[in-house]
């Protein structure tokens, strides 16, 4: 597996790839903001989208390939824009295709975004999944702090109302 950095050329022209990803984590019942059945269409729009938040250096995006050549997985990394809080960001979208789960990639997204994170200066990151989820076992697994839940918080992929989990992380000298 090869894990890179996109640019947001890279992200507008292969949001077709990043659509494909984006359908089968969705069809596959996780809950990364979208219901099912999700149009190919729909998804590449919102990855296209995520283009001028990478230009603007709001957002950075890691796109793993597969063997293949295929995209595999992503993991994302959203920065907020107000002074008070430079030193934290938010994991987003961490995906992994489901004909490769089980074989280390999210586990391997996770660490280049934590690293890349620290050597950016963030010391603190956050995220949310949802709760009971199976992501919940790999931040828990690569010490992340679980905060707690908050009812009924998004909507399953089936349209349920779930709750979510909030999970934070100290990176480098601010831990």
């Amino acid at each position: 597996m090869s894990v890179n950095r996109w640019d947001a050329a890279q992200v507008r022209g292969g949001a077709e790839e990043l659509a494909e990803l984006l359908v089968d984590t969705v069809a596959g019942g996780a809950s990364v903001g979208f219901l099912a059945p999700l149009d190919r269409a729909e998804a590449a729009a919102w990855w296209e989208g995520r283009a001028a938040a990478v230009a603007a250096g709001q957002l950075a995006v890691w796109v793993a390939r597969g063997e293949d050549g295929r995209v595999a997985g992503t993991v994302s990394l959203a920065f907020p824009d107000k002074p008070n809080s430079r030193h934290r960001a938010e994991l987003v979208k961490l995906m992994v295709h489901r004909s490769g789960r089980g074989r280390g990639l999210g586990r391997g997204l996770l660490a280049t975004a934590e690293e890349a994170a620290a050597a950016a200066g963030i010391t603190l990151l956050h995220l949310d999944t949802e709760t009971g989820s199976p992501a919940e076992h790999l931040y828990r697994s690569a010490d992340w702090t679980r905060v707690g839940d908050i009812p009924d918080y998004a909507a399953s992929p089936a349209g349920v109302l779930r709750p979510t989990a909030l999970y934070y992380k100290h990176l480098g000298t601010g831990a």
